[in-house]
């Protein structure tokens, strides 16, 4: 017998489940507590850039400076703690590309929720065609909205809403 047939075939990932691995691994450099968020962006199997969540370059981060929150109301009529010292992960990545020189037109995304209103914005307004979510984001609806009339796919890997350390 085949030492070879013994053995539990490996299986490769997915692309999807691929560049979503890199996206937590990359998370792991953000410098706000409440929601260690990674990205990247690729396009024909290849990472372009990658973000995460952390202050504009120089300036202190949450980790160092604590956090700067501001209440936030939400179109559920709910109120709730956001921080604002930090750059969105998605945001930090377009920033990278527009750096670099690197076109992200054309390209799929891949992050832990499902991008705020603002980052829904620069996202289409980038030409991005595709967006892989690890989760939810609570306030979602208009995000969700403006992605399916801009008709780029949206596609969450879990049901659940993503909850933040340190509320």
């Amino acid at each position: 017998m085949n030492e070879s047939s013994n053995k539990e075939k490996y299986l490769r990932p997915t692309w999807d489940e691929y560049f979503m691995e890199v996206a937590r691994t990359i998370a792991k450099r953000a410098t706000c507590d409440r929601g260690r968020s990674g990205c990247v962006i690729a396009r024909d199997h290849q990472i372009l850039v990658t973000g995460y969540v952390g202050s504009p370059a120089g300036l202190p981060h949450c980790d160092e400076a604590g956090h700067l929150l501001k209440k936030m109301l939400h179109s559920d009529g709910t109120v709730s703690q956001h921080c604002v010292r930090t750059v969105h992960a998605e945001q930090n990545a377009i920033c990278q590309a527009a750096k670099r020189g690197i076109s992200i037109d054309g390209g799929t995304v891949y992050c832990k929720m499902t991008p705020c209103r603002t980052c829904a914005m620069l996202l289409i307004n980038c030409g991005i065609k595709r967006v892989v979510c690890e989760k939810h984001y609570h306030d979602e609806a208009d995000s969700l909205k403006m992605l399916e009339e801009a008709g780029i796919a949206i596609e969450h890997l879990e049901d659940n809403v993503q909850t933040y350390e340190n509320m």
